[in-house]
């Protein structure tokens, strides 16, 4: 990014569309003041202002001032959010970025799930400025060494580059209290544990609810006084309550009386609900053409699909609607769960609802007249006459009844923010009992070559979401055809760990419901005893089972796990889980594995050949991943009955291992040297780190001048030639679990130029090439530590200092800056394979 000074009112409009409110322009100055702490943690800011500007903020801060900000900008959204509209948004900054700077460096744009699900931008280089959008979990958990969907060679590079150089933004962070305490006390290891890091990570909370934790950055007495600003803030809206006797079999019944009184007024009308079970109950009695309903137990790709819907995008500002899209006319209703309550840009004519504690009632009033276009909003709660003083929700519930009936009617943004702090904190939902992260269990954590469970290493998904008595356990569950194709003996030649670690399970496959109601779906299926299924527990650990296994298990069994079934089970309607819906291929689409695509197309695709078939073409922009082949069950001698084959698109991170042609190691190394003087160059790292970095990259892969190694890629002109990668796709005449990266220990050491770095710079460079594929965290696993170079004793004593060495780094550089550093490398060396692709530098 250029250094030049750009007018921030000027960049702004260019960038978003419209002018500044005074508080962005207020975060800016901020931003680029030299105070140390020049990144407030907390922006609470009222709903309809523009809360997700702070991207366009920062990047601006970021192209005036880059030694201010961080070169990377992470969004967190709430776990429940289900259309992800601030990554449009961010693509939107994008498009726009040549309008403001020319000669800017483009924007690198990710996401963690939807449309942009792992296109890697963000670490294909890391000199680039760029903003991953990502949910709670999965950025939590990559945060943490654990990403969810993430092989163990990826986890340390999305941890380094998240955990760096990075501000976190955490959109509606009051919603997920246990996440923000997580991400405050990585800030404080980071700075003050025993293993600080030199560039760490800074965290900024969002959110127009805040819990009222540490400094908060507020609007301005300009933004009070500014005219668009007053109208959102004081946007008229009703309160009307509604008391019932009943809550358990009137509450339905009420909400749709309420809806139904708008039902000529040619409005849209938003109905929340806390239950799934009240809400199918309210859209059974609406008008079927009339009504959509937006849960958190939606498939993710008939959720995603909904931005798309006529009726959905009546409730969408026209800014924010897809192109080539229409709204439906008429009376519309949107039924949701607390799935519409964040991250969805809906503005609603009239609001119905049942209560819930303030900080979710917040929420949904935020989604109705949101920018105060109108003065005949109307919020209609209904509510219990009497509360169950023994459950924790309906005290708070209780409270904030007691809180809104105080404002006389009044609904707007500037009524809730008027109310006293405490009295709202006291009503807003129990906080879950959030786990204290430790630095021994951060140790463990970054130990990503032990794949075997360890005591004292947790999964880490309570530490994301703290832990919960009124929250009932989820399952997942999603439909892959390998389920029922690999089976028996299969299962042993492939394993299904193996499968879904190439062929990763994806948000648009799964949905999300209770585990009981999994387990009385499941029990219900017309499916046979014997269909096969697969369990996979929050390790990533998978067993095989059937249906009346499961069963027989107990609904314990499922909890916290993702159930994978195969098409033919069923129990799949429209998105949603339903024991009646028989498997018809026709009618529903059960395994969209390969539907997950952007702009450019799929991602993957999977083809058969059957037999007597002799090839099969490749997808355009594809590489083989995986042949399963079907052997003949009547004669193993016979020709397969059919193969199946798996291609990826190769992403912008990640190298193709096969190549396009042959590619000499010398050049290989060369390259990558030359890709990682260019990263550094930009970086804010100390001149002797650079250095090594660029070494390391010089050398990293020196352990493939190796007879065996080059004999398993097909090269038989060995040592004539000798490649980085084989390019012919030839047969490999051997198979061998020799890694090249061990190898490169042996053969850096003895180079002329090693002797002459310092011990510090030494040790280094041979941890970040032993781990530049993901290995050496701590350890080389024994089957891999050898070098028929180097027989005996020499291999044994070098795969004992590996881990040593580890320990050592990871002391004097933190968790996360080793990890970045050594993601440099691996950066380097994926550069340079894409450059002899033909795919880019």
């Amino acid at each position: 990014m250029t250094t030049a000074s750009i007018s921030f009112d000027d960049a702004f409009e260019k960038l978003t569309g419209n002018s500044p409110f005074p508080w962005q322009e207020a975060l800016y100055e901020r931003f680029v003041s030299d105070r140390p702490d020049n990144i407030p943690s907390s922006c609470n800011i009222p709903t309809g202002l523009g809360k997700t500007s702070v991207v366009a903020i920062w990047l601006i801060a970021l192209m005036n001032h880059p030694e201010r900000v961080p070169r990377r900008l992470v969004y967190v959204v709430n776990r429940r959010t289900v259309v992800d509209q601030t990554t449009a948004e961010v693509e939107k900054l994008r498009e726009n970025l040549a309008k403001v700077n020319p000669i800017a460096c483009p924007l690198a744009v990710s996401t963690l799930r939807g449309q942009f699900a792992d296109n890697r931008e963000w670490s294909a280089d890391p000199s680039r400025p760029a903003v991953i959008c990502g949910t709670v979990d999965m950025i939590g958990s990559r945060l943490l060494f654990s990403g969810y969907g993430v092989g163990f060679k990826t986890r340390p590079l999305h941890a380094g580059f998240l955990g760096q150089d990075t501000l976190i933004v955490h959109d509606e962070a009051h919603l997920e209290p246990a996440f923000q305490e997580l991400l405050l006390a990585l800030q404080k290891e980071q700075r003050e544990g025993r293993f600080p890091d030199r560039h760490p990570l800074q965290v900024m909370e969002l959110s127009a609810t805040s819990r009222g934790q540490g400094e908060v950055f507020e609007l301005t007495p300009a933004d009070k006084a500014d005219d668009v600003a007053k109208q959102r803030i004081h946007a008229k809206k009703t309160m009307v309550f509604h008391s019932i006797a009943d809550e358990k079999n009137e509450l339905a019944d009420k909400l749709v009386e309420l809806s139904l009184a708008h039902k000529d007024s040619q409005h849209a009308i938003l109905i929340f609900v806390r239950t799934v079970d009240d809400l199918g109950k309210v859209v059974a009695k609406l008008p079927k053409d009339q009504n959509r309903q937006l849960t958190g137990t939606m498939r993710g790709l008939e959720r995603e699909a909904l931005i798309r819907d006529p009726l959905f995008v009546r409730f969408l500002p026209e800014s924010s609607r897809p192109e080539n899209t229409t709204a439906a006319d008429g009376t519309v209703y949107l039924v949701c769960t607390s799935a519409g309550e964040v991250g969805v840009n809906i503005s609603a004519d009239h609001l119905v609802c049942d209560l819930t504690p303030f900080d979710s009632m917040a929420q949904r009033f935020g989604r109705v007249n949101r920018f105060g276009l109108r003065d005949d909003t109307r919020i209609d709660i209904v509510h219990p006459a009497e509360f169950e003083q023994d459950k924790k929700l309906d005290q708070r519930r209780e409270k904030t009844l007691a809180l809104l009936k105080t404002l006389n009617g009044n609904g707007s943004p500037a009524a809730l923010g008027g109310l006293n702090l405490e009295k709202r904190l006291a009503a807003f939902s129990p906080q879950p009992a959030i786990l204290p992260v430790t630095d021994i269990l951060l140790d463990a954590w970054a130990l990503t070559t032990i794949h075997e469970k360890l005591p004292g290493r947790p999964p880490v998904a309570e530490y994301l979401h703290g832990v919960s008595d009124w929250e009932p356990p989820q399952t997942r569950v999603a439909w892959r055809t390998e389920v029922a194709e690999i089976t028996g003996e299969l299962l042993e030649q492939y394993k299904p760990v193996e499968l879904l670690d190439d062929y990763p399970l994806k948000i648009h496959e799964l949905l999300t419901d209770r585990s009981d109601r999994v387990f009385n779906t499941l029990k219900k299926l017309s499916a046979v005893p014997e269909t096969p299924v697969w369990r996979i527990d929050d390790e990533g650990e998978v067993t095989v089972a059937t249906l009346d296994k499961l069963a027989n298990g107990g609904k314990t069994f499922i909890e916290n796990s993702t159930l994978l079934l195969p098409p033919q089970a069923g129990g799949l309607e429209n998105g949603f889980l339903n024991y009646a819906a028989n498997y018809d291929p026709q009618q529903t689409d059960y395994d969209v594995a390969d539907k997950w695509e952007d702009r450019d197309g799929p991602f993957r695709a999977r083809r058969w050949i059957n037999a007597g078939e002799v090839d099969i073409s490749k997808p355009a922009g594809m590489k083989l991943l995986r042949v399963i082949v079907f052997p003949n069950p009547d004669d193993e001698d016979a020709d397969p009955i059919k193969m199946w084959c798996w291609f990826v698109r190769p992403s912008v991170a990640e190298a193709d291992t096969k190549g396009v042609r042959e590619y000499a190691l010398q050049s290989h190394l060369e390259d990558a040297k030359s890709a990682a003087e260019k990263f550094v160059s930009s970086l804010s790292l100390d001149p002797d780190l650079r250095e090594v970095v660029i070494f390391a990259a010089t050398y990293h892969d020196l352990g493939k001048d190796r007879e065996r190694w080059q004999r398993g890629i097909g090269n038989t002109d060995f040592p004539a030639q000798k490649w980085a990668k084989s390019g012919k796709r030839r047969a490999a005449t051997e198979r061998s679990p020799y890694r090249h990266e061990f190898g490169s220990l042996f053969d850096v050491r003895v180079q002329p130029a090693f002797a002459k770095l310092s011990p510090d710079s030494k040790e280094l460079v041979l941890h970040l090439i032993a781990a530049h594929h993901g290995r050496a965290r701590p350890h080389f696993p024994a089957g891999e530590a050898f070098d028929d170079n180097h027989p005996g004793d020499e291999a044994r004593i070098l795969a004992i200092e590996v881990p040593q060495r580890f320990a050592r780094l990871q002391r004097k550089f933190g968790r996360w800056g080793l990890a970045y550093l050594e993601s440099l490398v691996r950066a380097a060396d994926i550069s340079a394979s894409r450059k002899a692709e033909g795919r880019g530098p």
